[in-house]
């Protein structure tokens, strides 16, 4: 039997926007017309119509009131299939991990505009998404950096300075460096046991709740229930033209990857809100369902 939570997300979202069950009535003042609108049931987990409102919301708050006028870059980190499974399985880790993650690039970024963390900082939105493109769970972060970092002045003011794109090699190195502290970190939690050549989930890592084979088969895009259970899920995909769509905007070690070849300049407010909605997409997407006969 599904958890309680699960059962209640779909209950609520078959009630989503019902007029039997429940609704505002909206009069207009000089004419007199009224409309009927009916209540919503405000779920993250899977209704399209309720995550399309928030993705918009979301963007217009980050834009509007959040992100400064200047460049920004997003970044999205991958993992592999066992650290996604922890995490699903373990979300009160996620804070450290995101908190190893920023160090890392924030150091970066300072570095390589030549400054110290005592003169120089930069700062980021991040955005955890649990899905990917097939509905598959893939914990995976979506972090907006500012591409640059604001220098401290002698009067007390501060200037904020540009840093060029990361090249591929320094991608990589950043993986690298990310999946090592990563790793350690969870090693001293007693989550993940490594030797020289692989790394293992711990045995007190894997506990008897009933959603953790459906976790499994999700991430490794299996059938979880059912007489197909354990074969794998049939996939349609478009195979790109030619090169690597990131180009040099990416580093891969391990299993884990890093993006970071989307950017947008200080003038171009319209791509960065994309870009917000993007990061706050809900994971189902009306346009994306049909019905097969």
């Amino acid at each position: 039997e599904l958890p309680g939570y699960v059962q209640r997300e779909f209950e609520e979202f078959l009630q989503c926007g019902r007029l039997e069950h429940g609704f505002l009535r909206v009069r207009c003042e000089s004419c007199h017309a009224e409309h009927l609108v009916a209540f919503s049931c405000k779920r993250r987990g899977f209704c399209p119509s309720c995550g399309a409102r928030r993705m918009a919301e979301s963007a217009a708050l980050l834009v509007d009131e959040v992100l400064p006028e200047q460049p920004m870059r997003q970044w999205v980190l991958s993992f592999p299939f066992q650290l996604r499974f922890l995490f699903a399985s373990r979300p009160e880790i996620m804070g450290w991990v995101l908190g190893i993650v920023y160090r890392v690039i924030a150091t970066h970024l300072v570095k390589k505009a030549g400054h110290t963390h005592q003169v120089a900082k930069t700062g980021a939105v991040t955005l955890i998404q649990r899905f990917g493109s097939a509905l598959n769970l893939n914990v995976h972060f979506h972090m907006l950096f500012l591409d640059g970092v604001y220098v401290e002045q002698s009067h007390g003011s501060a200037r904020f300075r540009w840093v060029k794109a990361p090249t591929s090699p320094e991608l990589t190195q950043l993986t690298h460096t990310i999946a090592h502290r990563v790793g350690r970190y969870l090693e001293r939690q007693g989550l993940l046991e490594r030797d020289v050549e692989n790394s293992y989930l711990a045995s007190d890592a894997v506990d008897d709740d009933p959603m953790t084979p459906l976790l499994g088969h999700s991430i490794t895009y299996r059938i979880a229930v059912g007489s197909q259970a354990g074969r794998k899920v049939f996939t349609l995909q478009t195979l790109p033209t030619s090169g690597d769509p990131f180009g040099d905007g990416i580093g891969k070690v391990a299993g884990s990857s890093l993006h970071a070849g989307v950017a947008a300049r200080a003038d171009e407010r319209k791509k960065l809100e994309r870009l917000c909605r993007y990061i706050s997409r809900p994971a189902v997407s009306e346009k994306r369902l049909s019905l097969t006969r």
